[in-house]
Order: structure tokens, then sequence, then C-alpha cells
């Protein structure tokens, strides 16, 4: 469905499902060269299990539209808006990598609005090198290549993942092709590691958030190694950890130990009535 957003139209993805005032509500929010396809197994489920799913392409990215927002801060903001446009009062907010810190954020910024937090593939600072920087803005396609290979710990995908013989590899080098392709104005690579690289609030929004935290950690993830989250580990008042056993894009790559996670920490819908 498209919601009208800060006088844009964004598309979230419900799981084929109307939104429900009555049920709780889940928005999963991608990372950079991602859309809200990425959450496909997780928001199905929830979708079918007594939630209101929005899984969201984030402004100016594939169907969405709006400028695409150039910092961390600028896209937490959008978050919020999209759950005021949505007539919702609370939700849990579920983020991957760069939309791990926008969650962060729009829940340090508004933690009354949040009930849960899932934090998956996470880091602060999330630093991104400066050759991998350069090389999304001169050089798209050979960033993406390094970033599919470092992102994950095979390349082939558990059966469950997206159906049996899909290549995972192939299949994120398609859909990060697709989302840069989207606009033809701004560079979605450049600007997301941009963003990501200059992100300085990460901590003192941790201190803010009140809500239950779920750290989801890749074992073997070079992108966001699990020792880079120590730190908003350490300031959340209410975290908890799980580590998966694989690699940066734990959605596709190891699917079902990342629903289970969350399915683990999202408590019933009957209980948070």
């Amino acid at each position: 469905m498209h919601i009208q957003v800060n006088n844009a139209s964004l598309y979230c993805y419900t799981g084929g499902k109307p939104l429900d005032p009555g049920k709780p509500t889940v928005v999963f929010i991608h990372g950079v060269l991602n859309d809200h396809s990425v959450w496909i197994l997780q928001s199905r489920y929830f979708a079918n299990h007594g939630w209101n799913v929005l899984a969201l392409d984030l402004p100016g990215h594939c169907r969405s539209g709006g400028t695409p927002a150039t910092t961390v801060e600028e896209a937490a903001d959008w978050v919020i808006a999209l759950l005021d446009a949505a007539g919702i009062q609370q939700a849990a907010l579920v983020g991957h990598s760069f939309g791990s810190l926008v969650a962060l954020e729009a829940a340090g910024r508004a933690p009354e609005r949040v009930r849960q937090l899932a934090l998956v593939g996470t880091a602060y600072p999330m630093q991104v090198s400066q050759a991998l920087i350069e090389a999304s803005r001169d050089a798209p396609q050979k960033a993406l290549d390094m970033v599919n290979v470092f992102s994950r710990s095979t390349l082939a995908p558990p059966p469950s993942a997206l159906g049996p013989g899909t290549w995972i590899y192939g299949a994120s080098m398609a859909l990060g092709k697709k989302v840069l392709a989207s606009n033809k104005t701004v560079n979605l690579f450049h600007t997301g590691f941009v963003a990501c690289d200059s992100y300085r609030n990460g901590e003192a929004a941790m201190q803010k958030v009140t809500c239950p935290t779920l750290f989801v950690l890749g074992e073997t993830d070079q992108m966001t190694p699990p020792k880079s989250a120590r730190s908003l580990i350490a300031n959340a008042q209410k975290g908890a950890v799980v580590t998966l056993p694989g690699g940066h894009h734990q959605m596709t790559e190891t699917p079902e130990h990342m629903l289970k996670a969350l399915a683990g920490f999202l408590k019933k819908p009957q209980d948070l009535l």
C-alpha cells in the first residue's frame, strides 16, 4: 500500500493484509541498496500471525517517492512521520544495517512511540572504509561486488530462504542494481554509505530508548562484526543479544534462525493488547 508522508507517497508492504487499528504493528526498515523485499519471509509471517506489517521502501527508493534521506536522523524523522500518517500510536521497529541505525534513532527521538526495538546487523559507529565510499560514488558496480561478497558467509542459500534453487548472491546483486537504478537523480549507494559513516548519535540515542531491545548479530559478519555493537549493547537499558550462524544479510542467509529470533522477541499480539 502507499501512504502519504511529508507530501510524498511511501510504499509499504503489508503482507497482503489491510491495516487493522486493533492489532499491534511492526515496521521493517531496510539497509543501503535494499528495499522492502529483503524482509519477505519475516513480514509475511508476522502479517499472518496477528500483526500489522509495514515493510517500507525508504523515501526515493524503488516504489517510494520523496527525496532520499542524507542522514540517519533525517530517515528516522520519516519513520516517525510514517507512524503519524498511518495513525499508529506505537509500533515495534525492526531495522537492518543502515535501517538499524534509523530504527535506533527513531526510538531515541520518540521512545513513547516504540514498544520493541530489534537491531539486525548493527554497529556503532558504523564506519565505512574510504575506499568503499569512493567506489560507491565512482564505481558502483565494483562496490556492489565487494559488498555482496562481504555481506555473507556463503554464496549458497538454505532451501527455505527464497525457495529451492535460489542464488542468494545473484539475487542480491540484481536487487542492488534495481535499487540503484530506481533513482535517476541521487546515488542511493553513496548517499547511504555516507549516512552510515557520519552518524554520531548512536550511544546517546540508545540511552534514551526505554523499550526492550534485541540485537541480532551475524557470527561471521564482515560488514558489521558482532564486536562493533558492544557500545550499543552496553548502553541498552533492556537489551538482549542473539548471535546467528552467518554473515551480514541474516534475513536471507539464515532466514529461519532470523525468524525464530524475532518471533521469540516480539511478544504475541494478545500479550501486547
